[in-house]
């Protein structure tokens, strides 16, 4: 089942699931924020993108940051594959982030648990009209500002990050999102769009998106107060929308809120695209119920999993 790295991106090609979050650069990226083996399997068709790691001389798998798990349609022999490969190389448990837009956990054969929406707002000439009267507004109103936009693909980010890290202390984010230099250079490989609004060449809002079609996914973002203020991180978005309708792009995909919640930041992107709303959803599973039971003290799919690695 498992695939060379260096044939990993072009067997995405060639079955047409060339998403950013399959690739082998980002899996490589995001084994930066959670150690482990980036590893690529395929078997019929299906192939999953995930990471081995190591708890207690054990092995378990788990989705990178984001989103990801089995893709691909029919998906039972994968699945039936995958035990297999689990048996053979001992891993202990399988903790998936369902992926939104190929809603693949339609198909899945473990456990699923529906948590929450994410938006993904669709694009078109309607872009603004699709909009929540309430943001339609505030993008008004930052051009009225004065703001302005510019879209730029692959491009330095080290000022988006200065941004962005001054964002994350504003907001006194979990040291998570926190990330590395190194994470930041590992995203040089991958296909980004960078959407910046400027006030008299002050930067005050910026988005930092995948770009590989026919989906922009949302990634990372960030503001200033003033920018708040304005509405600069409104007028990204719609600029990020409009940039992906005139490059005929499918789906501008926003991600959800803190967490999986629906919470105000939630509401927040839902206002985009009031009815682009699709489910997220995560999957579980026990591979080696004794030595789960060894690991946690009990065998269960309920609450944090796996539960042997919760620190709270």
């Amino acid at each position: 089942m498992e695939v060379p790295a260096g044939e990993w991106d072009a067997l995405l090609a060639r079955l047409g699931l060339d998403d950013v979050y399959l690739r082998r650069a980002y899996v490589e990226g995001a084994c930066l924020l959670e150690a482990g083996e980036p590893t690529f399997l395929h078997e019929d068709g299906t192939v999953f993108a995930c990471i081995r790691r190591e708890f207690d001389e054990r092995i378990d798998v788990t989705t990178p940051y984001g989103y990801g798990g089995p893709v691909g349609e029919p998906a039972d022999a994968f699945y039936e594959a995958y035990e297999d490969w689990c048996r053979e190389q001992g891993v202990v448990s399988t903790f998936v982030r369902f992926h939104p837009l190929y809603e693949n956990q339609r198909y899945a054969r473990i456990h699923v648990e529906p948590l929450s929406q994410t938006i993904a707002w669709r694009l078109g000439d309607d872009v603004f009209e699709r909009m929540h009267s309430h943001h339609r507004r505030v993008v008004r109103k930052a051009e009225r500002a004065g703001l302005e936009t510019t879209a730029r693909e692959d491009v330095e980010l080290w000022e988006f990050v200065e941004l962005y890290e001054r964002t994350m202390a504003r907001l006194d984010a979990d040291a998570f999102y926190v990330f590395p230099s190194e994470y930041w250079n590992s995203l040089a490989s991958l296909p980004t769009l960078l959407v910046e609004v400027r006030r008299e060449g002050e930067l005050l809002a910026s988005v930092l998106c995948f770009a590989s079609k026919p989906w922009l996914h949302y990634h990372l973002g960030a503001s200033s107060e003033e920018g708040r203020s304005l509405g600069a991180s409104n007028l990204a978005l719609y600029a990020t929308a409009r940039w992906g309708s005139e490059q005929d792009f499918e789906l501008f995909h926003l991600g959800g809120g803190v967490g999986n919640r629906a919470d105000s930041l939630f509401e927040f992107k839902r206002r985009f695209d009031p009815e682009g709303a699709r489910e997220f959803a995560i999957g579980k599973a026990i591979h080696d119920a004794g030595a789960y039971e060894e690991l946690a003290g009990a065998v269960s799919l309920n609450g944090y999993f796996p539960a042997y690695r919760d620190t709270s």
